[in-house]
């Protein structure tokens, strides 16, 4: 018996067989083989897969639950002289925190303006000239035991803990004390 495809298939050639094909996937079988293949071929093409998500494989067996996904912003066409169509976005704001991107540029241009005064008097050989006041961003929390600021996440868990250390170093310094 060969090895090569039409050569030899169980004492006949491959050409001289009829291949009949399945009615389900169109592939070409033998007729003794087409008897298995059928039953097999309809079950799989009947069932109807789920798509898969590796988000939830991933997230399987942990406590993290998959967030839902905001709905995309509306957007209106609204016909204009000339025939044109321009996007028209409502213009609602979000509740919740106030936007301070002009507290931010301000900061970056002095932070770049000190900058190159510092590079100035390096290289004409003056004295530095004192460092810009330290900008304080209003959405931080201050913590009550170190008075380090945390965004409000970061400040919920971080004065937990740190509330815990607190307390153990008024317990260690009692302890050391007497």
């Amino acid at each position: 018996m060969s090895q090569i495809p039409g050569k030899e298939l169980n004492g006949t050639t491959a050409q001289s067989q009829d291949l009949i094909p399945c009615k389900n996937c169109g592939r070409h079988f033998a007729q003794d083989v087409l008897w298995q293949h059928d039953p097999i071929c309809k079950k799989v093409f009947n069932k109807k897969r789920k798509p898969f998500s590796s988000l939830k494989q991933r997230l399987q067996g942990t406590e993290i639950t998959p967030a839902k996904r905001q709905p995309p912003q509306k957007v209106e066409l609204t016909l204009v002289r000339y025939s044109l169509c321009l996007p028209v976005f409502s213009l609602q704001k979000q509740p919740g925190k106030k936007s301070n991107w002009r507290q931010h540029h301000e900061d970056f241009i002095n932070a770049i303006r000190s900058g190159k005064q510092v590079m100035k008097a390096l290289k004409g050989g003056h004295p530095l000239p004192p460092p810009p006041p330290p900008n304080i961003n209003p959405d931080y929390i201050q913590c009550p035991y170190c008075s380090r600021r945390f965004n409000e996440p970061a400040a919920e868990r971080h004065m937990k803990f740190c509330e815990e250390q607190a307390t153990h170093r008024a317990f260690a310094a009692k302890i050391t004390r007497q």
